[in-house]
């Protein structure tokens, strides 16, 4: 049995879990959030905790465990407390600004501005005189996916290290070419 998808999740206060046609829906504080459960997996509450079964040990159904179950978990978490992600964005003139309702204006380098236009959940909130943005959601894949987006229109530079980073990342920059003279 899958080790991660055998464990119950508990239900904080404020939380409440409704499971109906092979859809869970989970309501919070901060939020609903829904997920279709893959064929094969169930998932039932009792006592304040949820808990997620398999019908079979097909090889499919093995594999749906463990991933229903921690979708099930970044879920509940999401509308209990939510989830935050912050970039760093480093370089001499670089920076963000907000450019109005859900959008920000990044100076990246290039001959124009970009501006980035926020997906529906996902709020931010621009520090440090624009060099530190705080991206936050309830929905954890949707802010991976907008983080990693942010993070391409300028990725850090091998080299020098300027671009648009997650905070914490560990960047190894190369020598450059000066030992190269005779």
């Amino acid at each position: 049995m899958s080790r991660i998808g055998k464990q119950p999740i508990p239900l904080p206060e404020g939380v409440e879990v409704e499971i109906r046609d092979r859809e869970v829906e989970v309501k919070g504080p901060k939020g609903i959030l829904a997920q279709r459960l893959p064929d094969g997996v169930g998932v039932a509450v009792s006592d304040r905790t949820i808990v997620v079964t398999r019908d079979s040990d097909a090889s499919r159904a093995r594999a749906m465990h463990g991933l229903t179950r921690a979708l099930v978990a970044n879920m509940v978490e999401g509308v209990s407390r939510g989830y935050e992600r912050v970039l760093e964005i480093v370089g001499t003139g670089y920076r963000a600004e907000e450019a109005g309702k859900g959008e920000i204006k990044f100076t990246l380098g290039y001959s124009h501005p970009i501006v980035f236009t926020l997906p529906e959940g996902v709020s931010a909130k621009i520090e440090e005189r624009g060099t530190k943005l705080t991206l936050s959601a309830i929905d954890k894949q949707l802010l991976g996916e907008t983080a990693a987006r942010i993070r391409r229109l300028r990725p850090p530079d091998a080299y020098k290290g300027k671009g648009i980073r997650y905070a914490g990342e560990v960047l190894r920059l190369k020598a450059g070419k000066s030992g190269v003279k005779k």
